[in-house]
C-alpha cells in the first residue's frame, strides 16, 4: 500500500489485555514502519522501581532514577541496560503494579519526549494516551476495546501457553481494577480520542482485528 509522503503516525489505544501490542506490531510490519511499544516502556519503569524499592510517589529518589532511566528494543525483545527483561515485564507482579507508576505525572513527563522523538520516520504506537496526549495529530487513531471477561480469557490463554498456572477470577479482578485506576486517574486517563475509531474486539480473531485496522489505515493514509 503506498503511503503518504509525510511520515505516517498510527496510534492504537485501549485497556490492558485487549491485544494492542500484537495488532500494532503486525500493522507496523505490514506498513514497514517502526513499532513503538509504550506499554513495555512503562512496564520497564515499573520493574526498575520495584527492584530498587522506590514506591509509586513523586520523590527525589524516583526523579533521580527517572533521570538515569533508559530502555531499548531489539525486535520484540526489551532491554534495560544490557539486560533482557522481555519476560519479566509481562509477569503478574508487573501487571499489578504498573498503573500506580504510570499514573504519576513525573513519570509521564519524563517519558513523553522519549516517545515523541521516535516519530521522525513515522511509527505505529500502542498505549493508553497515544491519541489523546502523545500524538494528538496522528494520521489514524484507533481505540481497541473488549469486555473484561474477554480480556481475562485472553490473558489466561497467553499465560497457559507459557506454562504458567493461572486463576481466571484473579486475572479478571485485576483487569477490572486496572480499568478503574487507568480511567479515573488525573493525568492522561484512559479514554478514546474524540476522533478515534472505536473497535470492539470481543469475539473477533487477531486476523479480523488486523484486517479492520489495515482497512482504516489504507483510507487514512491514501486519502480514501
Amino acid at each position: 500500500m503506498p503511503l503518504s509522503k509525510k511520515a505516517p503516525v498510527i496510534v492504537i489505544d485501549g485497556p490492558a489485555g485487549v491485544g494492542k501490542s500484537t495488532v500494532a506490531r503486525e500493522i507496523a510490519r505490514r506498513l514497514e514502519l517502526p513499532f513503538l511499544d509504550t506499554g513495555a516502556i512503562y512496564r520497564a519503569v515499573t520493574l526498575v522501581m520495584l527492584r530498587e524499592n522506590i514506591p509509586p510517589a513523586d520523590s527525589p529518589e524516583l526523579r533521580g532514577r527517572m533521570n538515569d532511566f533508559s530502555v531499548s528494543f531489539s525486535g520484540v525483545r526489551v532491554f534495560i541496560g544490557g539486560e533482557d527483561v522481555t519476560d519479566e515485564i509481562r509477569t503478574p507482579r508487573i501487571d499489578a503494579n504498573v498503573s500506580p507508576y504510570s499514573a504519576l505525572p513525573v513519570v509521564r513527563e519524563f517519558l513523553l519526549e522519549i516517545q515523541r522523538k521516535q516519530r521522525e520516520n513515522g511509527l505505529v504506537a500502542e498505549g493508553r494516551d497515544m491519541g489523546t496526549v502523545v500524538f494528538p495529530d496522528a494520521d489514524l487513531k484507533v481505540y481497541l476495546t473488549a469486555s473484561p471477561e474477554e480480556r481475562a480469557r485472553r490473558r489466561c490463554s497467553e499465560r497457559i501457553a507459557k506454562g504458567e498456572r493461572v486463576d481466571y477470577d484473579e486475572i479478571l479482578s485485576q483487569a477490572r481494577a486496572r480499568d478503574e485506576m487507568d480511567s479515573t486517574r488525573d493525568v492522561a486517563p484512559l479514554k478514546p480520542a474524540g476522533d478515534a475509531v472505536i473497535l470492539d474486539t470481543t469475539g473477533l480473531s487477531f486476523d479480523d482485528v488486523t484486517e479492520r485496522v489495515m482497512d482504516l489505515a489504507a483510507r487514512a493514509l491514501t486519502g480514501g
